[in-house]
């Protein structure tokens, strides 16, 4: 060969060397990947270089990214789609209720009183008994004796004499006490019901241990005077369990980043601790809840936007203005059918919401307000759009509605118009969708009950979510809820609502992200964004409605690492 030729030669393979991308540290290959980016909305094959990733393309793009230290997935054919964010959940919330009794598979009232009379044979004397997940509507008969449904607190008192109990009901909305827990709170039958809640009461004017919204927080105290025994140094790490058991469970079920509804300041003290130490399980978007006091003073200094591969983002305030509707806490603008006496409850002054509004426009934050009835809902859009146009120049504020579960007709197209994201959970609505024409009557159930496709259709960001510990954390469960609205026994909620199956991916993963200001970073498998992604064992895109169910997660990716794999091999 002569000179001139192998100086071409070599002058070819120095530009291949140049071309060449660096060697990824993770390729996935010989999948279907959905990406939810309308540039490419399918590919085969996605190359993750750090915490990135780096390109996604047909297995011959991606192979040129495979080096001798790149560890390559052969996906054989399964599903891989953005990382699913979890839209309304409290991440405490969650950890907390892996760590007392769960109610959420008893049968009937009968069962919990078992649940709890276990617990006490093994608790000290005076230790609280504690549990989260009953819902009066789920059980397979209604006990007796009971007011609205809800048995009397004299049921537990037999098995359970010398520990306070405290069951809270599967909305959080309500919690059901013992007699001793009572005693404890200073609850008789002359405590007068706190503004936006209600000590329910027998036919004799006794309280039945069922307390609605606010009235909760009496029996709280009580136990955060038992709580106030614990060293700092046990509450911290009793708090760290939560934070491990919460992530443990979510990233299980392939969710990768949570939009965690309502944390102390504290609570984010202990988050940007774990935040620092690399410890926290998965990306955390925290919705502050704080009196307004607090918030006008400290959330300047707790605003952190992430950067990099940090997993910890504080940018939002959370408020309630309602309570739910399976415990008759939803502010309606007309009677419940099932209780004529009652239209719900207002949980805050509106003055109170209007402050709060206030507060966050003013330091940039996005206000984020759970509202569940019609009433509740058409409220906040009204201090909403108040707040924005008395502030024309502030642009771009994503404030969400969160459940906005039932809506007038009149109100449905102000989400678009006033740009009021709905931050919802399919899930809810198969959940709910048995008793909700109980509650409030065929024709409102009809036109404004989870009105997810009358919201799209107008123009209007809808989100998904479970609102866990309330429901199971699994986007699996609520995917397949928005596609089929079917429930429990096989009949369809209303499905002329429902999303399609693309709706429904892009309302777990892109839709989400935007809701947090984060559609840049995370919500689709596009290069640069941060590298979350989760495998599924099914194509959830193209099954048969009834095997979305059985789905499980093969794998959950944060930040290009492995955090889960099927059968931990």
């Amino acid at each position: 060969m002569s000179t001139s030729r192998m100086l071409a030669l070599g002058s070819l393979l120095l530009v291949a060397a140049a071309c060449a991308p660096k060697p990824a540290d993770l390729v996935l290959r010989n999948g279907k990947i959905v990406t939810v980016d309308p540039e490419r909305p399918e590919a085969q094959a996605v190359a993750i270089s750090g915490y990135t990733i780096a390109a996604v393309g047909t297995n011959d793009e991606i192979a040129r990214y495979v080096g001798p230290n790149t560890q390559v997935i052969d996906l054989s054919g399964q599903l891989a789609i953005p990382g699913f964010i979890e839209g309304h959940g409290h991440y405490l919330g969650l950890g907390e209720a892996k760590m007392q009794l769960d109610l959420t598979t008893a049968k009937n009232w009968d069962d919990i009183v078992a649940m709890v009379a276990a617990a006490a044979k093994q608790a000290k004397p005076g230790d609280w008994i504690r549990g989260r997940g009953w819902h009066q509507e789920k059980w397979d008969r209604v006990p007796r004796p009971n007011v609205e449904g809800v048995p009397l607190h004299q049921s537990l008192d037999r098995v359970s004499s010398n520990n306070p109990v405290s069951l809270t009901h599967a909305s959080g909305h309500a919690g059901f006490v013992n007699g001793k827990a009572l005693e404890l709170a200073g609850i008789t039958r002359s405590t007068p019901n706190p503004r936006g809640g209600e000590i329910v009461k027998d036919a004799a004017g006794n309280p039945t241990g069922l307390l609605r919204e606010t009235a909760q927080s009496l029996v709280g105290r009580a136990m955060a005077e038992a709580r106030a025994n614990m060293t700092p140094g046990e509450v911290e790490a009793r708090n760290r369990e939560a934070v491990r058991l919460a992530g443990a469970d979510a990233v299980s079920k392939g969710v990768t980043s949570f939009h965690d509804a309502g944390a102390s300041f504290g609570t984010v003290d202990l988050f940007k601790k774990l935040d620092a130490q690399h410890a926290l399980p998965l990306r955390l978007y925290v919705m502050v809840r704080e009196n307004d006091s607090v918030l006008a003073q400290q959330v300047d200094q707790y605003r952190t936007v992430t950067q990099g591969n940090a997993f910890l983002t504080v940018r939002a305030i959370k408020i309630t203005i309602d309570g739910a509707l399976g415990s008759h806490g939803a502010w309606m603008l007309a009677p419940y059918d099932d209780l004529p006496t009652s239209t719900g409850l207002n949980t805050i002054p509106l003055e109170r919401l209007q402050r709060t509004a206030e507060i966050a426009i003013q330091h940039g934050y996005q206000l984020n307000t759970h509202a569940i009835g019609d009433r509740g809902n058409r409220e906040v859009l009204n201090v909403y759009e108040a707040a924005f146009q008395a502030n024309s120049d502030k642009k771009d504020v994503r404030w969400r509605i969160e459940h906005a579960q039932h809506i007038d007709p009149a109100d449905q197209s102000r989400f678009a118009r006033l740009g009021v994201i709905a931050s919802m959970q399919g899930v809810h609505a198969t959940s709910d969708g048995p008793w909700v024409p109980k509650r409030i009557g065929e024709q409102r159930s009809r036109e404004g009950a989870y009105v997810w496709r009358n919201l799209m259709n107008a123009g209007a960001i809808v989100t998904n979510g479970t609102d866990t510990p309330v429901e199971d954390v699994s986007p699996l469960a609520s995917f397949y809820a928005t596609v089929t609205r079917k429930t429990v026994d096989g009949s369809l909620f209303y499905p002329e609502q429902k999303m399609t199956r693309e709706e429904a991916l892009k309302s777990y993963t892109l839709n989400n992200a935007y809701a947090a200001f984060e559609e840049n970073l995370k919500g689709s498998i596009t290069p640069g964004k941060l590298a979350d992604l989760t495998v599924l064992s099914r194509d959830i895109m193209t099954v048969p409605d009834d095997s979305i169910p059985g789905t499980q997660v093969v794998y959950t990716i944060i930040g290009g690492q492995i955090k889960y794999r099927l059968g931990g091999s």
